[in-house]
């Protein structure tokens, strides 16, 4: 791969993905392949940022449909590591982001970043992409990974497009597989309670309090969900906001059966490319 990329035309731009894709993955091929000569998409479902107990075997897979998506979408090059390739006997360097990553995520899925920011760290020296392309769904990743693009000097521009979501506003994840048809209808509630905030931002409400408790209780009228955390932040640095100024993230984590769902909004100037 590496003397491959080599005889390629500059600049290369890159989607890492843990596979099973979906038309959210899609729109991250398509807007590097408007701004790029070639694209390069990664598939590779991490084990380092899964924690104990959570769904690394039962992870959906289909490698078979995500190359033949990916050959119609017109990429250059899939990268399909096997384990074993990524973290051989003996590994043992790990990049830590600090700050950013003891809240939210971080704070609910211990060691979750410090894997992920392994894994794309070593993805882009492999393929040394000018540009990588991630989804605001993972609002929390997005900025983790730009931040230690800039503190490490990498010199890889990180472009964060919008979440892409179903009809009913549900955002398209691999995990939405999981969910039955009850689970299904009941899930929209994570987006239902996100607009009831931007209502109410809209409406001229500033306090994070009232606008989390009116999420809340929306939520609580839904019998199959169960909050893991709301939270309202700021969206640079992820610090707990009490009023809402210009801006804020409002994220959430529900459990809709045995099935876990985040979800997020940006409230005042967005920080995804449009």
């Amino acid at each position: 791969m590496h003397q491959e990329r080599d005889c390629w035309s500059a600049p290369v731009g890159f989607v890492p993905t843990m596979g099973y894709l979906h038309e959210g993955h899609l729109s991250l091929v398509r807007r590097a392949r408007a701004e790029n000569n070639k694209i390069v998409v990664s598939i590779f479902v991490n084990p380092t940022q899964f924690g104990h107990g959570e769904d690394l075997q039962r992870y959906p897979r289909d490698i078979e449909n995500d190359l033949e998506l990916l050959r119609n979408e017109g990429v250059d090059a899939v990268f399909y590591p096997e384990v074993a390739e990524m973290y051989p006997p003996g590994y043992s360097t790990w990049v830590s982001v600090e700050r950013l990553t003891d809240k939210l995520e971080g704070a609910s899925r211990p060691g979750h970043f410090r894997g992920v920011a392994t894994v794309c760290n070593k993805l882009f020296n492999i393929v040394r992409p000018a540009k990588s392309y991630f989804g605001q769904k993972d609002a929390q990743q997005a900025l983790v990974i730009k931040r230690m693009a800039a503190d490490l000097d990498m010199g890889i521009e990180i472009v964060v497009l919008p979440t892409v979501r179903e009809p009913d506003g549900l955002a398209m994840s691999s995990r939405n597989v999981y969910l039955d048809s009850e689970e299904r209808k009941a899930a929209t509630v994570l987006f239902r309670a996100l607009k009831a905030a931007e209502e109410l931002w809209g409406r001229g409400e500033q306090s994070a309090n009232v606008i989390l408790g009116r999420m809340v209780a929306l939520i609580n009228t839904e019998p199959l969900a169960r909050v893991e955390y709301l939270s309202v932040t700021d969206p640079d640095t992820l610090e707990k906001m009490t009023k809402i100024g210009r801006s804020a993230l409002v994220s959430l984590a529900v459990n809709i059966g045995s099935t876990r769902l985040i979800d997020n909004i940006f409230l005042g100037i967005q920080d995804c490319s449009p």
